[in-house]
Protein backbone atom coordinates (compact mmCIF):
# COMPACT_ATOMS: atom_id res chain seq x y z
CA UNK A 1 0.00 0.00 0.00
CA UNK A 2 1.22 3.57 -0.89
CA UNK A 3 2.68 5.37 1.87
CA UNK A 4 1.26 8.96 2.86
CA UNK A 5 4.88 10.34 2.56
CA UNK A 6 5.05 8.83 -1.34
CA UNK A 7 2.12 10.16 -2.30
CA UNK A 8 3.24 13.49 -1.00
CA UNK A 9 6.01 13.36 -2.98
CA UNK A 10 4.04 12.61 -5.70
CA UNK A 11 1.94 15.55 -5.82
CA UNK A 12 4.97 17.86 -4.69
CA UNK A 13 6.65 17.00 -8.16
CA UNK A 14 3.47 17.37 -10.30
CA UNK A 15 3.44 20.73 -8.87
CA UNK A 16 6.50 22.13 -8.88
CA UNK A 17 7.17 20.59 -12.50
CA UNK A 18 11.13 19.40 -10.90
CA UNK A 19 11.98 16.96 -8.66
CA UNK A 20 14.44 19.42 -7.48
CA UNK A 21 12.23 22.12 -6.50
CA UNK A 22 9.64 19.40 -5.01
CA UNK A 23 12.71 18.24 -2.72
CA UNK A 24 13.47 21.94 -1.47
CA UNK A 25 9.88 22.33 -0.64
CA UNK A 26 9.64 19.32 1.31
CA UNK A 27 13.15 19.81 2.67
CA UNK A 28 14.53 16.61 1.24
CA UNK A 29 17.34 15.45 -0.17
CA UNK A 30 16.66 14.51 -3.89
CA UNK A 31 18.36 11.05 -3.73
CA UNK A 32 15.72 10.38 -0.79
CA UNK A 33 12.41 11.80 -2.61
CA UNK A 34 13.56 9.90 -5.68
CA UNK A 35 13.18 6.63 -3.68
CA UNK A 36 9.54 7.49 -2.64
CA UNK A 37 8.79 8.11 -6.19
CA UNK A 38 10.40 4.70 -7.23
CA UNK A 39 8.95 3.16 -4.13
CA UNK A 40 5.11 3.98 -5.21
CA UNK A 41 5.57 3.36 -8.72
CA UNK A 42 7.10 -0.42 -7.75
CA UNK A 43 3.66 -0.34 -5.82
CA UNK A 44 1.47 0.39 -8.90
CA UNK A 45 3.34 -1.79 -11.01
CA UNK A 46 4.08 1.40 -13.78
CA UNK A 47 5.33 5.09 -13.82
CA UNK A 48 3.78 7.53 -12.57
CA UNK A 49 6.11 10.42 -13.71
CA UNK A 50 8.22 10.87 -16.98
CA UNK A 51 11.89 12.06 -16.45
CA UNK A 52 11.96 15.44 -19.25
CA UNK A 53 15.53 16.97 -19.94
CA UNK A 54 14.33 19.92 -18.35
CA UNK A 55 12.30 18.68 -15.01
CA UNK A 56 9.33 16.18 -15.01
CA UNK A 57 5.75 15.68 -15.87
CA UNK A 58 3.37 12.93 -15.08
CA UNK A 59 2.28 10.12 -17.15
CA UNK A 60 -1.26 8.42 -17.65
CA UNK A 61 -1.01 6.70 -14.69
CA UNK A 62 0.49 9.63 -12.31
CA UNK A 63 -2.90 11.65 -13.91
CA UNK A 64 -5.56 9.15 -12.96
CA UNK A 65 -4.18 9.34 -9.57
CA UNK A 66 -3.22 12.74 -8.54
CA UNK A 67 -6.55 13.08 -7.26
CA UNK A 68 -6.84 10.34 -5.18
CA UNK A 69 -3.51 10.91 -3.91
CA UNK A 70 -4.55 15.01 -2.75
CA UNK A 71 -7.76 13.49 -1.34
CA UNK A 72 -5.58 10.80 0.49
CA UNK A 73 -3.62 14.13 2.26
CA UNK A 74 -6.54 16.15 2.53
CA UNK A 75 -7.67 13.21 4.33
CA UNK A 76 -4.52 12.45 6.36
CA UNK A 77 -4.19 16.40 7.66
CA UNK A 78 -7.93 16.17 8.55
CA UNK A 79 -7.15 13.19 10.93
CA UNK A 80 -4.52 15.60 12.12
CA UNK A 81 -6.59 18.70 12.68
CA UNK A 82 -9.24 16.98 14.46
CA UNK A 83 -6.95 14.93 16.81
CA UNK A 84 -5.17 17.90 17.82
CA UNK A 85 -8.72 19.99 18.40
CA UNK A 86 -9.33 16.73 20.59
CA UNK A 87 -6.42 17.32 22.40
CA UNK A 88 -6.84 20.69 23.18
CA UNK A 89 -10.58 20.22 23.97
CA UNK A 90 -11.82 22.41 21.13
CA UNK A 91 -13.88 18.61 19.99
CA UNK A 92 -14.52 15.14 20.72
CA UNK A 93 -16.71 12.96 23.25
CA UNK A 94 -16.03 12.25 26.98
CA UNK A 95 -18.31 9.29 28.30
CA UNK A 96 -18.64 9.56 31.80
CA UNK A 97 -20.07 7.08 34.38
CA UNK A 98 -20.34 8.33 38.04
CA UNK A 99 -21.71 6.86 41.43
CA UNK A 100 -25.42 8.24 41.62
CA UNK A 101 -24.71 10.55 45.08
CA UNK A 102 -22.05 11.97 43.05
CA UNK A 103 -23.54 13.34 40.33
CA UNK A 104 -24.88 16.61 41.59
CA UNK A 105 -22.59 17.84 44.16
CA UNK A 106 -18.65 16.74 42.68
CA UNK A 107 -19.32 16.12 38.77
CA UNK A 108 -22.16 19.31 37.77
CA UNK A 109 -20.00 22.26 38.78
CA UNK A 110 -17.40 20.62 36.61
CA UNK A 111 -19.24 19.39 34.01
CA UNK A 112 -20.57 23.07 33.75
CA UNK A 113 -17.51 24.90 33.64
CA UNK A 114 -16.52 22.58 30.50
CA UNK A 115 -19.26 23.01 28.46
CA UNK A 116 -18.68 26.58 28.56
CA UNK A 117 -15.09 26.32 27.69
CA UNK A 118 -15.48 23.34 25.43
CA UNK A 119 -18.96 24.19 23.95
CA UNK A 120 -17.94 21.43 20.74
CA UNK A 121 -16.86 18.45 23.39
CA UNK A 122 -19.79 16.28 23.53
CA UNK A 123 -20.60 14.80 26.69
CA UNK A 124 -22.12 11.02 27.91
CA UNK A 125 -23.30 10.52 31.51
CA UNK A 126 -24.24 7.62 33.32
CA UNK A 127 -25.35 6.94 36.71
CA UNK A 128 -24.18 4.05 38.39
CA UNK A 129 -25.59 2.51 42.07
CA UNK A 130 -22.55 0.93 42.45
CA UNK A 131 -18.58 1.18 42.20
CA UNK A 132 -18.66 -2.34 40.72
CA UNK A 133 -21.20 -1.14 38.33
CA UNK A 134 -18.94 1.50 37.13
CA UNK A 135 -15.58 -0.83 36.41
CA UNK A 136 -18.59 -2.77 33.99
CA UNK A 137 -19.33 0.24 32.35
CA UNK A 138 -15.15 1.06 31.89
CA UNK A 139 -14.34 -2.65 31.01
CA UNK A 140 -17.62 -3.06 28.49
CA UNK A 141 -16.13 0.52 26.56
CA UNK A 142 -19.38 2.55 27.43
CA UNK A 143 -17.40 5.00 29.56
CA UNK A 144 -13.73 6.27 29.37
CA UNK A 145 -13.78 8.39 32.70
CA UNK A 146 -15.74 6.89 36.30
CA UNK A 147 -15.92 8.37 39.61
CA UNK A 148 -16.85 7.07 42.90
CA UNK A 149 -15.78 5.30 45.51
CA UNK A 150 -13.28 1.71 45.18
CA UNK A 151 -14.42 -0.62 43.42
CA UNK A 152 -13.51 -4.52 44.49
CA UNK A 153 -11.91 -4.86 41.26
CA UNK A 154 -10.28 -2.58 39.26
CA UNK A 155 -6.53 -3.16 37.55
CA UNK A 156 -6.32 0.54 35.33
CA UNK A 157 -5.49 3.46 35.94
CA UNK A 158 -6.57 5.61 38.87
CA UNK A 159 -6.12 8.68 41.00
CA UNK A 160 -7.51 9.47 44.35
CA UNK A 161 -9.85 12.61 44.48
CA UNK A 162 -10.37 12.36 48.46
CA UNK A 163 -11.97 10.46 51.56
CA UNK A 164 -15.28 11.26 52.00
CA UNK A 165 -16.97 11.14 55.18
CA UNK A 166 -19.91 9.55 56.42
CA UNK A 167 -22.12 11.32 58.66
CA UNK A 168 -25.56 9.99 60.81
CA UNK A 169 -28.56 12.37 59.46
CA UNK A 170 -31.33 12.52 62.53
CA UNK A 171 -34.82 14.38 62.86
CA UNK A 172 -34.30 17.11 64.85
CA UNK A 173 -36.67 15.53 67.92
CA UNK A 174 -34.38 12.74 67.94
CA UNK A 175 -33.06 11.41 71.40
CA UNK A 176 -29.64 10.94 70.19
CA UNK A 177 -29.13 14.27 69.22
CA UNK A 178 -28.12 15.28 72.38
CA UNK A 179 -24.66 13.24 72.06
CA UNK A 180 -22.25 14.85 69.82
CA UNK A 181 -20.99 11.96 68.34
CA UNK A 182 -23.06 8.68 67.05
CA UNK A 183 -20.99 5.07 67.44
CA UNK A 184 -22.48 2.01 65.58
CA UNK A 185 -23.53 0.99 69.06
CA UNK A 186 -25.90 3.62 69.62
CA UNK A 187 -27.35 2.35 66.42
CA UNK A 188 -28.05 -0.77 67.49
CA UNK A 189 -32.02 -1.28 67.12
CA UNK A 190 -32.62 2.01 65.67
CA UNK A 191 -35.00 2.55 63.13
CA UNK A 192 -32.59 2.85 60.11
CA UNK A 193 -33.51 4.31 56.44
CA UNK A 194 -30.92 2.08 54.79
CA UNK A 195 -30.28 1.76 51.06
CA UNK A 196 -31.15 -0.64 47.96
CA UNK A 197 -29.27 -3.60 48.21
CA UNK A 198 -28.25 -2.45 44.12
CA UNK A 199 -26.95 0.31 45.76
CA UNK A 200 -23.09 -0.14 46.98
CA UNK A 201 -23.96 1.65 50.39
CA UNK A 202 -26.04 -1.07 51.66
CA UNK A 203 -23.32 -3.93 51.99
CA UNK A 204 -20.73 -1.68 52.39
CA UNK A 205 -22.35 0.38 55.79
CA UNK A 206 -23.94 -3.41 56.91
CA UNK A 207 -20.38 -4.77 56.77
CA UNK A 208 -18.90 -1.62 58.71
CA UNK A 209 -21.50 -1.91 61.43
CA UNK A 210 -21.08 -5.92 61.44
CA UNK A 211 -17.42 -5.24 62.53
CA UNK A 212 -18.47 -3.11 65.66
CA UNK A 213 -20.78 -6.07 66.45
CA UNK A 214 -23.86 -4.47 65.05
CA UNK A 215 -26.41 -5.40 62.65
CA UNK A 216 -28.49 -2.58 61.44
CA UNK A 217 -32.18 -2.39 61.31
CA UNK A 218 -33.99 -1.03 58.05
CA UNK A 219 -37.45 0.22 58.33
CA UNK A 220 -37.16 1.33 54.73
CA UNK A 221 -34.92 1.12 51.88
CA UNK A 222 -34.30 3.41 48.97
CA UNK A 223 -31.70 4.18 45.97
CA UNK A 224 -30.88 7.78 46.55
CA UNK A 225 -28.42 9.06 49.49
CA UNK A 226 -30.25 12.08 49.78
CA UNK A 227 -33.53 10.76 49.89
CA UNK A 228 -32.12 8.76 52.83
CA UNK A 229 -31.18 12.12 54.22
CA UNK A 230 -34.99 13.61 53.45
CA UNK A 231 -36.36 10.77 54.86
CA UNK A 232 -34.51 10.78 58.07
CA UNK A 233 -34.72 14.14 58.80
CA UNK A 234 -38.47 13.81 58.11
CA UNK A 235 -39.13 11.53 60.97
CA UNK A 236 -39.09 8.02 59.34
CA UNK A 237 -35.39 7.29 61.67
CA UNK A 238 -31.65 7.40 61.21
CA UNK A 239 -30.07 7.47 57.93
CA UNK A 240 -25.84 7.19 57.45
CA UNK A 241 -25.03 9.70 54.39
CA UNK A 242 -22.22 10.59 52.31
CA UNK A 243 -21.61 14.45 53.30
CA UNK A 244 -21.97 14.51 49.50
CA UNK A 245 -25.10 13.48 49.10
CA UNK A 246 -26.24 16.04 51.93
CA UNK A 247 -28.29 18.86 50.06
CA UNK A 248 -27.01 22.42 50.64
CA UNK A 249 -30.10 22.81 52.84
CA UNK A 250 -28.56 20.10 55.04
CA UNK A 251 -31.88 18.18 56.12
CA UNK A 252 -32.33 17.34 60.10
CA UNK A 253 -29.40 17.08 62.37
CA UNK A 254 -26.14 16.11 61.42
CA UNK A 255 -23.46 14.03 63.60
CA UNK A 256 -20.29 12.39 63.12
CA UNK A 257 -19.80 9.18 64.14
CA UNK A 258 -17.50 7.85 66.41
CA UNK A 259 -15.13 6.62 65.23
CA UNK A 260 -15.34 8.76 61.84
CA UNK A 261 -16.46 6.47 59.06
CA UNK A 262 -15.01 7.70 55.46
CA UNK A 263 -14.48 6.14 52.22
CA UNK A 264 -11.98 6.70 49.43
CA UNK A 265 -13.29 8.64 46.31
CA UNK A 266 -11.21 7.63 43.12
CA UNK A 267 -11.31 8.31 39.19
CA UNK A 268 -11.30 5.32 37.32
CA UNK A 269 -9.20 6.06 33.65
CA UNK A 270 -9.89 3.37 31.10
CA UNK A 271 -6.81 5.49 28.92
CA UNK A 272 -4.87 7.30 30.78
CA UNK A 273 -2.66 8.51 28.20
CA UNK A 274 -5.51 9.92 26.24
CA UNK A 275 -4.96 14.17 26.80
CA UNK A 276 -8.72 14.96 26.74
CA UNK A 277 -9.04 12.53 29.84
CA UNK A 278 -6.21 13.77 31.36
CA UNK A 279 -7.75 17.38 31.38
CA UNK A 280 -10.92 16.49 32.72
CA UNK A 281 -9.50 14.43 35.38
CA UNK A 282 -7.11 17.53 35.95
CA UNK A 283 -10.46 19.58 36.96
CA UNK A 284 -12.12 17.05 38.54
CA UNK A 285 -8.77 16.79 41.17
CA UNK A 286 -8.28 20.38 41.31
CA UNK A 287 -12.25 20.67 42.92
CA UNK A 288 -11.53 17.85 45.25
CA UNK A 289 -13.99 16.53 47.59
CA UNK A 290 -17.09 19.36 48.39
CA UNK A 291 -18.68 19.72 51.34
CA UNK A 292 -21.11 22.75 51.78
CA UNK A 293 -21.05 25.47 54.24
CA UNK A 294 -24.07 24.54 55.71
CA UNK A 295 -23.10 21.14 56.25
CA UNK A 296 -19.58 22.34 58.03
CA UNK A 297 -21.71 24.72 60.09
CA UNK A 298 -23.93 21.75 60.94
CA UNK A 299 -21.24 19.29 62.03
CA UNK A 300 -19.06 21.73 64.30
Amino acid sequence: MPTLRSLECLIAVLDAGSITDAAAALHMSQPALSHQLVALEREIGAPVVERLPRGVRATAIGRAIESDARAALTAAARVVDSGRSVARGEAGRLRLACAESLTASLLAPVLRTWIRRHPAVRIHLTEAASADDLVHHLESGAADLAFGPRPTRWNGAEELIGSEEVIAVLPADHPLCERDRLTFNDLRHQPLVHYHPDNGLSDWLDAEAARHGVALAPVVRVRQAATAAHLAASGLGIALVPTTAVATSAPGTLKHLDPTLSRDLLCLIATPADPLLRRFTADILERGIPITASVRMKLA
